[in-house]
């Protein structure tokens, strides 16, 4: 009786102790979850989870789905989980959907290669992974879909997709990979959704034509060549923003294989003892090469590396000349990428004055650059120096606030899709909702841009930009540089972007008005103004372009990013804006900006107030896809200038402002950058505009004549500013 008592007793315990408990999930499962919920940092917001044993099948495990006692599916997306992914997750055989997006996993680290062999769904988009495209990825033979889109994904990706035989869906989009595609792409014979775009892949797209893809969007890369008539046949095609050939000749036939030997007869074999009939000559040598025939390849080879020689010294030759002839009289003729380079550097070391009596040809309008701009260094500009760098310890307090991660995290709820603002070159920003009330805009930077740079030198860059103040730059309110993040915090502007109101804009937004797109481009020309001429050094922009243009309540502009493109070399600057419409014809050649590349760009926007259309649009006739090439022809002809308004106007403009507006676009967007007028020049230009338009309205309007091009026009009102 003792003993049957004894027994129910440790029965009881045994069933009462979790620890003797018997657990419906595979222990292999259950021991790769307790390792991720603890790489995960152990977030509280994972119901259920726990790092020590528990039953992920047998009760309720957030975003855990099972089949029997094996997990089929993690589904975590927008939780705003940091961390990695463990070391142990391959064990999870029976794991078939992976979905992690849209949260903060990977702290700038790669994607790690121990991912579960069997998986069909993988989705990692939306997080901060870096490195290049794991080759795990590509070994996962029952991948049906893959995103890993809106990551900081870069270098180029290995030629071994042609394992990935069940593949329809795949985005590798808003990474910063590069290179030419893999030629195993070809191999996809399932593919039919591929998102490629903002990336910075080169090269032709020809392995693509043959794939059965209903969606492709290869946008804003570095392609060249031309694109396969297969590819125009998809409905869903997106290929702006690349470096497409627009010249009459058809593209190559996509990777035809040249044949295996090149051989003159036809019939010869591939033996080397089978006899050789070519031309009827005998001789079954094995190598069917006579010694004329070496002696004849031996003098070819002479004479093309006579004449290789005599070019490479012809154009050393001519190279020394061109840089004497540069010191001599600092001649503005057009250059080639290595003379600008020469050109840049010499301009730098010379006095703070400008010969005009050297440009040549001369202006068609007389300017008056002032006597400094050109010669101000800017602190984007370092490169051009050949002086050794000297660090300065900033001894002046930075004005702004110091915020943490955790701060910026609880007012972006974990920086949440449901809060991006937006994504440009330097990162995501996003609205940020603070307890105080303020509502304000974070922008975080891309670990990639950071990568080679010290938190020192971030810091620098907060201490430069918070000493620009201007009522229309957007300002900088604080910075966060904790735990490898670097965020800029600013002010928080309610319109939106210009680029959205011109191009986004629906049937509920009201069109900007004439007025308002006068007072946009005057306010943008003011901080353009004081970037170049009042600043000390002078500070380039880079990257002058709508979507910088940030409207407040009263639709006043702030110009966003200035300060920022220091952070970026130049060449990768211009690469990653490449064929976006707004880089000046100097950029392009040599890839540096100066500050007659902004004032280009500058002229690029106000082409885009005048006439509702973007800087670079593939959908148009190809004679209309560049709005400078478009433009430029007809803004001196006022029949040809009429037609181009933008049509949201409905012809409520002053004629008079109108022609005065196209003829500052005119000097601006010059392919020649020294005859592009000083940004003072243009802000006077521009006030100059207004206070006409204000002068005729009031002499004219007590007389009954108009003073605009229609009589019920209400931008006839007075300009305000």
């Amino acid at each position: 009786m003792v003993g049957m008592d004894l027994v129910m007793f440790l029965a009881c315990i045994w069933v009462w102790n979790p620890m003797f408990a018997v657990a419906n999930t595979d222990s292999s499962d259950v021991s790769a979850l307790n390792v991720l919920f603890t790489s995960l940092n152990s977030p509280s917001q994972l119901n259920g989870w726990t790092a020590n044993n528990g039953d992920p099948c047998g009760q309720p495990w957030q975003g855990i789905t099972c089949s029997g006692s094996a997990v089929t599916a993690i589904k975590l997306s927008g939780l705003g989980l940091s961390g990695t992914l463990g070391y142990n997750i391959m064990n999870m055989n029976s794991l078939v959907e992976l979905d992690l997006s849209n949260n903060n996993l990977g702290g700038g680290n790669p994607i790690p290669y121990n991912l579960p062999p069997n998986l069909e769904r993988l989705n990692l988009a939306g997080n901060q992974f870096s490195g290049n495209v794991p080759y795990s990825i590509t070994q996962l033979v029952a991948l049906r879909y893959l995103n890993l889109g809106h990551n900081q994904l870069q270098g180029s990706l290995s030629d071994s997709f042609s394992t990935l035989t069940n593949i329809t869906t795949m985005d590798l989009s808003f990474n910063a990979l590069s290179g030419n595609l893999p030629e195993s792409f070809n191999t996809l014979s399932t593919l039919t959704t591929l998102y490629l775009q903002n990336n910075q892949f080169s090269g032709p797209i020809d392995v693509l034509a043959n794939l059965p893809l209903q969606d492709l969007n290869v946008a804003n890369n570095r392609f060249t060549g031309w694109i396969p008539e297969q590819l125009k046949k998809i409905n869903n095609l997106q290929t702006d923003g690349n470096s497409w050939s627009t010249g009459p000749a058809p593209p190559p036939p996509p990777y035809t294989p040249p044949p295996p030997g090149r051989r003159t007869n036809p019939g010869r074999s591939n033996s080397g003892n089978s006899p050789s009939n070519n031309n009827g000559s005998g001789g079954g040598g094995s190598s069917g090469i006579s010694g004329g025939g070496i002696a004849g390849i031996i003098i070819a080879i002479l004479v093309i590396g006579g004449i290789a020689a005599f070019f490479v010294i012809k154009k050393k030759t001519r190279k020394s000349s061109r840089e004497e002839h540069l010191e001599d009289d600092h001649s503005f003729a057009p250059l080639n990428s290595s003379e600008v380079k020469v050109a840049e550097m010499k301009s730098i070391q010379t006095p703070p004055t400008i010969d005009t009596t050297s440009l040549h040809p001369p202006a068609p309008i007389n300017l008056k650059p002032p006597p400094k701009i050109e010669r101000n260094k800017s602190f984007d500009e370092d490169d051009f120096s050949k002086k050794p760098v000297v660090r300065k310890t900033n001894k002046t307090p930075i004005k702004a606030t110091v915020y943490s991660v955790a701060d910026l995290q609880m007012a972006t709820d974990s920086f949440s899709m449901d809060n991006l603002l937006g994504e440009g070159t330097f990162g995501r920003v996003y609205m940020a909702h603070f307890h105080d009330g303020k509502v304000l805009a974070v922008k975080k930077i891309n670990s990639t841009i950071l990568a080679n740079q010290r938190s020192e030198d971030f810091i620098e860059l907060v201490s430069n930009i918070s000493r620009l103040h201007h009522p229309n730059l957007t300002e900088l309110v604080g910075y966060c540089s904790e735990h490898g993040q670097h965020l800029l915090v600013y002010e928080y502007h309610k319109n939106g972007s210009l680029q959205d109101r011109l191009h986004l804009s629906d049937e509920y937004t009201n069109p900007l008005t004439w007025n308002t797109r006068v007072k946009i481009a005057l306010g943008s020309a003011r901080a353009l103004e004081h970037l170049h001429e009042v600043c000390s050094p002078s500070v380039v922009h880079k990257n002058f372009k709508s979507s910088n243009i940030l409207l407040d309540m009263e639709l006043n502009p702030h110009l966003s990013d200035a300060g920022l493109a220091s952070l970026v070399p130049d060449a990768e600057l211009q690469a990653l804006d490449q064929s976006s419409g707004y880089g000046a014809p100097e950029v392009a050649m040599s890839g540096q900006y100066t500050l007659k590349s902004d004032i280009y760009s500058f002229g690029v926007v106000m082409l885009e107030l005048l006439t509702g259309r973007k800087p670079f649009d593939s959908s148009r006739p190809r004679s209309e896809q560049s709005l400078v090439r478009w433009a430029t022809p007809q803004l001196h002809d006022i029949d040809a200038l009429d037609q181009m308004v933008d049509p949201a106007l409905k012809g409520l403009y002053p004629a008079k402002s109108l022609s005065r507006f196209a003829d500052i676009i005119a000097l601006c967007v010059q392919p020649e950058p020294e005859f592009r007028p000083p940004m003072s020049e243009v802000v006077q230009a521009l006030v100059r505009l207004v206070q006409r338009a204000n002068m005729s309205r009031r002499m004219l309007s007590g007389d009954g004549q108009e003073a605009s091009r229609r009589a019920d026009d209400p931008d006839t009102q007075d300009y305000t500013f």
